[in-house]
């Protein structure tokens, strides 16, 4: 059994996915003491689960600190809104308008800081992944869903809402006939090149699709126009692509050939020269990016400095 010490600092952190909730207890060191996974059920479900989680760690060792939350979205992130905190309407059902923030200050009754699931993944890359040393780049998970951090001069790009980049319109291929699976746009970028739209256009989960498989040449162009349109826009000085559906090496690799096609020569000579520097697999292990976001966002709500958190 752990001892408890009152004096340690604990730190809860939430990856809060579409598919699955990952939570961990870890110091102040951001080295990681204990972790749990659960699957994204109904809300009343996954979210006392988590609490049980956290509770059951806390006798073991003692309060936490604080909690960070990396969550799908889209979320509210505006500490002066009405619906602070809150998942907004969303394609998972049953989650929109859920009250995160809330739910779990008033089950562990500490500080949180909440941001959305690839933010969390971008400051974790910066911190510890692929883009250490960096003040510009973008994170995209490809997933049950698509979502993109954005990272400039050091700060995470917010305005009027936090950056929907999965829901950017872009042409499809005219062999494709697949109508899109998001509720809301039918064919935008998530509906034609996320896990489920794989999964609905081949009857098969990407983890379940050959490498040779035309599904792969499809998913990379669409993800190249992606590429295209980050660089055109952000100008980043590197695009990492995580999660479930990136898990296939052998995308990559037609993703930077389909991107150097489409750019045609425009563009600054490190990134067509070194398209494999340019866009790149996230540099941490285990898919645990989001994670370890989720603890820089709890020392965040541990130490608040009043501005934005920075790099």
């Amino acid at each position: 059994m752990v001892q408890v010490d009152n004096n340690q600092i604990w730190f809860g952190g939430i990856e809060a996915g579409g598919t699955k909730f990952n939570c961990v207890v870890a110091n102040q060191h951001a080295e990681i003491q204990a972790s749990a996974t659960f699957m994204t059920d109904v809300p009343d479900n996954t979210l006392v689960q988590v609490t049980q989680f956290f509770a059951n760690e806390q006798k073991k060792r003692g309060p936490l600190s604080a909690l960070g939350i990396a969550s799908f979205g889209p979320i509210e992130l505006d500490t002066g809104a009405p619906y602070y905190g809150h998942i907004l309407s969303t394609p998972k059902a049953s989650w929109s308008y859920t009250n995160l923030v809330g739910f779990f200050s008033d089950a562990l009754g500490v500080p949180i800081a909440i941001e959305t699931d690839v933010n969390g993944s971008a400051l974790g890359e910066a911190a510890y992944g692929a883009a250490r040393g960096l003040d510009n780049f973008v994170y995209v998970t490809v997933g049950t869903g698509i979502g993109a951090g954005v990272i400039s001069h050091g700060q995470l790009v917010r305005g009027a809402h936090h950056p929907e980049l999965g829901h950017m319109l872009i042409p499809q291929d005219k062999h494709d006939s697949f109508a899109g699976c998001c509720p809301f746009h039918g064919n935008c970028l998530e509906g034609l090149a996320s896990g489920p739209a794989m999964k609905q256009r081949w009857n098969a989960a990407a983890d379940a699709i050959s490498d040779g498989h035309a599904a792969w040449k499809l998913e990379a162009h669409y993800l190249a126009l992606m590429c295209v349109n980050i660089t055109n826009l952000y100008a980043p000085q590197r695009i990492i692509l995580g999660g479930g559906v990136m898990n296939r090496a052998a995308l990559f690799p037609l993703i930077r050939t389909g991107f150097l096609n489409l750019m045609n020569g425009y563009g600054p000579d490190q990134i067509l020269q070194k398209p494999h520097e340019y866009i790149v697999p996230p540099g941490i292990a285990g898919g645990k990016s989001g994670v370890m976001g989720s603890l820089l966002l709890a020392k965040s709500a541990f130490e608040p400095t009043g501005t934005p958190l920075r790099l």
